[in-house]
């Protein structure tokens, strides 16, 4: 048997990590590296060099060369839990053996490894900001499943622990280069005592098995942060100076580095906004004294409160800042002293305070009724027993109802927990009567014209829980849309206590079937008999509408060659759906491929299918309008090639929304990642953005804010990519801009075009599609794509800055930035 020319040994195999170590050489040639040949149960899985550095192995066998190593990782194939045969050959087959613990003498050829499925790390430590240590760190713990973030890490410095966290901090520049949870980041603190000048190394490394995250250690200087707190210094001198010293003062703030604050600081966002809401109407009040000072009657009924929460709330009606107002405390047959004396005492303290005392108990509609006839005010507000105004929430909402002219008001609110804690607020839109089906977001503080709130009626003891979302309703059928105003201050908190609603819905289950039979019974007034759902067992609702009527929609689909794609849209779509009155109109935008140009040879013979072939440069906005001009259906759908839809009911759901309202003119979708985060679940505008895509990469079974995911609601724009909008209303708006705006922008253009024009947008939550998005004309990002984009961002900014809706957007709470992550991060109070 010949001798091989090959030697070597394994020194280590680690079972846990699938790490194997060892040395071998090529007898014949030692200058040159081996290669070895890793074979697992029969087949050949990887090739390996023998180069890494083996000073021990070269001056025992007194080789030339130190390149004697090797060390490898088995593949994840074989972490299944199942056993796998695993040998090491060398270039002429023979084997490199393993060693034997029982018997030295006799290595062996082949071991069995068995291990259970190892995690994979991605990551990287990106350094230090601001005092910060930041990066980010992905795991994978099956080959087949998706990489996932909120990985647990440890944190040292000069070995010194300073803490495990938990990697989940919102990284969407992850997540787009990824395409995994977006929920992966790290902002670890560094302490203060690092912060000396000196080199420090910080390792980082993931828990419970302690891999490192690539670039640990990090080894830095900190210096230290004097000048910052100076800076804060001469801030808060400048803030106490006279009102001419605000530029000075905002020129040295800016210079102060801080960290936006998001709805995780909540609490001290929300103390600074409060000082500054009292600073700010206490100005008000001074430059514009209220010419009028209608009585505001305060309907508070009440059954055996807690006596704290009962004194507070009351105590934040008696230090509202306007003073002409009528606090109703109905005791809705509580029959409790306690209760009753504690009525009693605020009556005889304050005469603005009166009672109206129930044999017994009515529940809460009845109790407001009550009030309602004991009312004395030319407006009435609606309070709960336990919660607070903030004080000058009534001044807030009389000067908004004296200027305006409005019937019904409403404000933002909060909630605030046992300890204080100011959190979860609701900053609601702009009047949105679709959103209001699908949830009572009006909530607190309303407000309304008395005459109004007799005319309705009494509130309805049947929807005890959903009582004031059927009163609302009821409201809504008699004013128009412009008799309602929204207050956008946070003028409102709502306790939050173990037994109360804001803690958990699940203690008032009742309120959830209440709230479908309020809206269904709101819908069966208004001549429609849909079909109302709750989701998830929560108080927001699914509207199935009723409609028979088929509108013809056609569809189309601008491209340019890939055929893969553009088949998958088109076949989706004539498979899936069960819509029948569709054509759909592909525009050819100079295809050359012979796939391709076969393939709408053969399409075209369908018969919903037609070719419009436009041999031009590529303009997304004359595309469509040239489709648009041929078509006599009644809804134009503008879907990109690059949406894939197999939702049956996708069509029929976007039509029916269209169809719930003459006001409504522009339907979009609620559009995917392929991964399944959101991808468009509306369009927030303004001058910082243009058009931002709000929601995007949260996990597509999220709620969103106020469940906004989950729910159709109204818009003030939707992406081109999948857009419905009536024939005749395009056609009289002039359709997409394909002079100004050939690529970007044009659909957030076109959107506030139809809004100008007194129609609203939806967004349908029912309504569902993959999207990968760009796909078909590439990144406005990349670089020969960024004068036009700057061009046409530029020509947006200049046609739209003025006009209101896209100053403020009514849809999207102004308290929000939308340069960062939508509905999270926070203005500066200051800035409001």
């Amino acid at each position: 048997m010949p001798v091989s020319q090959f030697r070597g040994y394994v020194d280590v195999i680690d079972t846990h990590s699938g790490i194997i170590r060892g040395w071998a050489i090529n007898l014949r040639n030692p200058f040159r590296p081996a290669q070895i040949h890793v074979i697992m149960d029969g087949q050949e899985v990887m090739q390996v060099l023998c180069d890494l550095p083996r000073e021990d192995v070269r001056m025992t066998l007194h080789t030339p060369s130190e390149k004697l190593g090797f060390q490898f990782t088995l593949p994840q194939a074989a972490f299944d839990e199942e056993p796998h045969e695993i040998s090491i050959r060398f270039e002429d087959r023979s084997a490199l053996p393993f060693p034997n613990e029982e018997d030295p003498l006799t290595p062996h050829e082949v071991i069995t490894f068995t291990q259970c499925p190892r995690t994979d790390y991605k990551s990287c430590i990106d350094g230090l900001h601001e005092g910060f240590l930041r990066g980010w760190v992905i795991a994978q713990h099956r080959p087949t499943e998706a990489w996932e973030g909120n990985v647990v890490i440890s944190v040292q410095a000069d070995g010194i622990s300073l803490g495990t966290f938990r990697a989940n901090h919102y990284r969407g520049d992850v997540t787009e280069a990824l395409h995994c949870e977006p929920n992966c980041g790290f902002e670890v603190p560094i302490p203060q005592q690092f912060h000396d000048g000196i080199p420090h190394t910080f390792t980082v490394t993931t828990l419970p098995d302690h891999t490192p995250l690539a670039g640990s250690p990090f080894i830095t200087a900190l210096v230290d942060d004097q000048l910052t707190a100076k800076l804060v210094q001469i801030e808060n001198t400048i803030a106490n100076l006279h009102r001419q010293l605000t530029t000075l003062r905002r020129e040295t703030h800016n210079l102060i580095p801080k960290r936006p604050l998001n709805l995780q600081h909540y609490d001290r966002w929300a103390r600074r906004y409060y000082a500054h809401l009292s600073e700010q109407t206490a100005l008000q009040r001074q430059a514009h004294p209220l010419k009028e000072t209608p009585l505001i009657s305060v309907l508070c009924p009440t059954w055996r409160p807690d006596e704290d929460d009962f004194r507070a709330a009351v105590e934040s009606v008696i230090g509202q800042t306007y003073p002409h107002w009528e606090l109703i405390l109905v005791d809705d047959g509580s029959e409790c002293p306690r209760t009753t004396k504690l009525i009693q005492d605020y009556c005889k303290s304050d005469k603005r305070i009166r009672s109206v005392v129930l044999p017994k108990n009515q529940g809460i509609a009845g109790a407001t009724n009550a009030a309602i006839k004991a009312a004395r005010g030319a407006y009435i507000a609606f309070f709960d027993h336990d919660d607070l105004l903030v004080d000058v929430a009534l001044e807030r909402m009389v000067r908004a109802a004296l200027t305006t002219g409005a019937k019904l008001l409403y404000c933002d609110e909060d909630k605030v927990d046992a300890a204080g804690h100011f959190l979860e607020p609701n900053l609601k839109p702009d009047y949105d009567y679709r959103y209001l089906l699908g949830c009572n977001y009006i909530c607190h503080l309303t407000v309304m014209e008395a005459d109004l709130v007799r005319k309705i009626g009494p509130l309805e003891g049947q929807y005890n829980g959903a009582q004031d979302h059927d009163f609302l309703l009821r409201a809504v059928e008699l004013i128009s849309r412009e008799a309602i105003h929204h207050v956008p201050e946070i003028l409102y908190h709502w306790r939050k206590t173990p037994n109360s609603t804001a803690s958990n819905i699940g203690n008032k289950s009742y309120a959830v079937k209440a709230g479908v039979e309020c809206v269904t019974a709101h819908l069966h007034r208004q001549k429609i008999k849909a079909t109302v759902s709750s989701i998830d067992r929560l108080s927001l609702y699914a509207i199935q509408w009723p409609f028979r009527k088929q509108p013809s929609v056609s569809i189309i689909i601008p491209f340019r060659d890939q055929l893969e794609m553009t088949r998958n849209c088109v076949e989706s779509l004539l498979a899936s759906q069960k819509y029948r009155q569709f054509e759909i109109i592909l525009v050819d935008n100079f295809s050359v491929e012979k796939d391709t140009l076969a393939w709408l040879e053969s399409v075209q013979n369908h018969k919903k299918v037609s070719v419009l072939r436009v041999e031009e440069p590529f303009n997304y906005a004359r595309l469509n309008n040239r489709a648009a001009s041929q078509s006599t259906s009644d809804q134009l759908l503008f879907l990109n090639n690059d949406v894939i839809i197999t939702q049956p009911d996708f069509l029929t759901n976007m039509v029916h929304e269209a169809l719930a309202s003459p006001k409504i003119g522009a339907v979009g979708a609620r559009l995917l990642y392929p991964n399944g985060t959101i991808q468009h679940a509306g369009v927030a505008v303004g001058p910082e953005v243009i058009g931002v895509h709000v929601h995007r990469l949260q996990p597509n079974t999220d709620f969103g804010y106020i469940g906004r995911i989950r729910l159709t609601h109204e818009v003030t724009a939707v992406t081109g990519a999948a857009l419905m909008v009536p024939r005749t209303l395009f056609d009289e708006i002039g359709g997409f801009d394909e002079t100004s705006l050939a690529v970007a922008y044009n659909d957030v253009d076109l959107c506030l075009k139809i809004r100008s024009s007194g129609h609203t947008i939806i967004y349908c939550a029912t309504a569902e599609a993959i999207h990968h998005e760009s796909y078909s004309r590439g990144s406005d990002d990349r670089p020969e794509h960024e004068a036009r984009f700057f061009h046409e961002k530029q020509v947006m900014f200049e046609r739209w800055k003025e006009n209101l809706l896209f100053k403020n957007d009514p849809a999207y709470p102004h308290y929000f930035r939308q340069d960062l992550r939508t509905f999270f991060d926070l203005r500066n109070p200051e800035d409001i």
